[in-house]
C-alpha cells in the first residue's frame, strides 16, 4: 500500500507547491513563487522515477501527474507573469495569461494519448515551459520594453508546447536505485540555498531551462537547412550529369 502511494505523494506535493505559488504570487512575492515552481519541478521529476523504481506505475498516477502539472507549471507561472507585467496591458494580458495554461493542458492531453515510448518529447514539456516562464519573470526589471517582449516570449513558449518540435527525454536516462536515498538530502540542500538567496538562485535556473527550450528550435532549423543543402547538392549533380 505504501509502495503504491509513495509516487503519488510526490505528485501531490508538486500540486501543493503549485497552489501555494499562486497564493504567494497574489501577495507579490514573485521570487518565492518562482522558487516554489522550481521545487515542484524537482518533485515532478521524482514521482515517475520512484514509480518505475518501485514498479508502482498506474493510470491513476499518470492522470494525477497531468492535473498537477497544469496547476504547478501552467497556471502558477502564468499568474506570476500576470503579476509582474501582464496586468499592465489590460485585457490582452488577461488573454495571454489564459493561453499559456491552455496550451499546457493541450500538450499534456496529447502526451497522455500518444502511443509508444519514444526517447524524445513532441513539443516543449510543460514542466520546462513553466520553469522558464516563472524564472524569466524575475528578470522583468532588466528587460527593455517588457510589456512587449515578455508577453511575446510567453506566447512563444505556449506555441512550443503545442508544436511538433522534438525535445530530449531525460526521464529515459537511468538512475541507480542507490541514488534515491540521497535525493531527500539534495532537496533539503537546494531548498536551503534557495532560502538564503531566493531571487539570485532562482534567476540562475532560468539559463539551463531557456537553453533546453531553444535547443529543439535550433536543432529543427539545423535539420531543415541540412535537408535543403542536400537537396540543392543533388539538383546540381543531376544538372551536371545531364
Amino acid at each position: 500500500m505504501v509502495r503504491r502511494a509513495l509516487p503519488s505523494l510526490f505528485t501531490v506535493g508538486n500540486l501543493f507547491l503549485g497552489i501555494i505559488s499562486i497564493i504567494v504570487a497574489f501577495k507579490s512575492n514573485f521570487a518565492w513563487a518562482a522558487l516554489l515552481v522550481i521545487i515542484g519541478m524537482l518533485l515532478d521529476g521524482l514521482d515517475g522515477r520512484v514509480a518505475r523504481a518501485l514498479n508502482a506505475q498506474s493510470e491513476f498516477g499518470k492522470e494525477l501527474d497531468s492535473l498537477s502539472d497544469v496547476i504547478s507549471f501552467g497556471v502558477a507561472p502564468a499568474f506570476i507573469m500576470y503579476g509582474v507585467v501582464l496586468n499592465e496591458i489590460g485585457w490582452i494580458g488577461t488573454v495571454i495569461t489564459a493561453v499559456f495554461p491552455i496550451c499546457g493542458a493541450l500538450r499534456l492531453a496529447r502526451f497522455n494519448v500518444a502511443t509508444g515510448t519514444p526517447n524524445y518529447f513532441v513539443g516543449l514539456p510543460i514542466t520546462a515551459a513553466g520553469g522558464v516562464l516563472a524564472t524569466m519573470a524575475l528578470y522583468h526589471d532588466a528587460i527593455p520594453a517588457k510589456t512587449i517582449w515578455m508577453p511575446l516570449f510567453m506566447l512563444f513558449l505556449a506555441y512550443l508546447m503545442v508544436s511538433n518540435i522534438k525535445y530530449p527525454n531525460f526521464k529515459k536516462v537511468g538512475v541507480p536505485r542507490s541514488a534515491y536515498y540521497i535525493v531527500p538530502a539534495i532537496i533539503v540542500i537546494v531548498a536551503f540555498v534557495f532560502w538564503l538567496f531566493p531571487q539570485h538562485a532562482t534567476k540562475l535556473v532560468f539559463l539551463p531551462l531557456a537553453v533546453y527550450a531553444f535547443y529543439g528550435v535550433l536543432k529543427k532549423n539545423g535539420k531543415r537547412k541540412a535537408k535543403k543543402g542536400s537537396e540543392s547538392t543533388r539538383e546540381e549533380y543531376e544538372q551536371i550529369a545531364k
